[in-house]
């Protein structure tokens, strides 16, 4: 009688195709029988992480949606944050617009150094932060969407990077206005201050519009 992994192919002397015996076991093969591949990825499928698995089942975010929120956040965190700064300027005794005539003189200034005479003042303000704080926005948006290291799961991280991303960014800018303008150790003391809190908030809100912009398209969770 043959044995067990010569059944296959197997014929008797009249030509008949002889089938195995019901309790032949399956051929031995150095990568194992297919229940146990099959055993072994339904393992390996329940201890990979629960980000891993999402990813896997997620559809992908557009780089559009990126951008469009991006855009609509940065937009809606400025104006924010300048209704903000206009009340406490309002309630110190001080101009409301001060914040854009400070803005648009910085840039001025700057823009002097390139040899480029602009009229500064509350116009260039305006103009800087509703041109930068989009932008900023939209360049956030591209980021999360295209880089799968910095790609979020729930809208508290999306808030959270948001507000590191703005901090970060602002560095330049926050430096800037002092250098150019010739402030003191003390004037330049409440700018930072100041200014770490407005962008703080341009980040929750950035986060809010691209959390909730996203969460459609990749499953963001609350």
């Amino acid at each position: 009688m043959p044995r067990a992994w010569e059944w296959d192919g197997f014929r008797n002397r009249h030509g008949t195709e002889v089938i195995p015996p019901a309790d032949t076991k399956q051929t031995p093969s150095i990568f194992g029988t297919a229940e146990g591949l099959n055993e072994e990825s339904i393992r390996m499928e329940t201890t990979l992480p629960v980000s891993t698995r999402m990813e896997k089942n997620l559809p992908p975010a557009t780089l559009r949606k990126g951008i469009g929120w991006g855009l609509v956040g940065g937009f809606v965190g400025m104006l924010v944050v300048d209704l903000l700064l206009m009340g406490a300027l309002s309630i110190a005794g001080l101009p409301p617009l001060a914040c854009f005539s400070m803005v648009g003189n910085t840039m001025q200034r700057f823009f002097l150094i390139l040899d480029l005479d602009l009229t500064g003042g509350v116009p260039m303000g305006v103009a800087t932060h509703y041109l930068v704080g989009p932008l900023l926005g939209a360049v956030f948006g591209i980021v999360l969407v295209r880089f799968r290291a910095l790609r979020v799961d729930t809208l508290k991280k999306c808030v959270l990077h948001a507000i590191l991303y703005a901090e970060i960014v602002s560095q330049p800018l926050f430096a800037m206005m002092p250098l150019m303008m010739k402030m003191t150790a003390s004037e330049t003391i409440v700018w930072f201050c100041g200014s770490v809190v407005m962008h703080f908030i341009w980040g929750i809100v950035l986060g809010l519009f691209l959390g909730h912009g996203l969460r459609t398209a990749r499953g963001i969770r609350r």
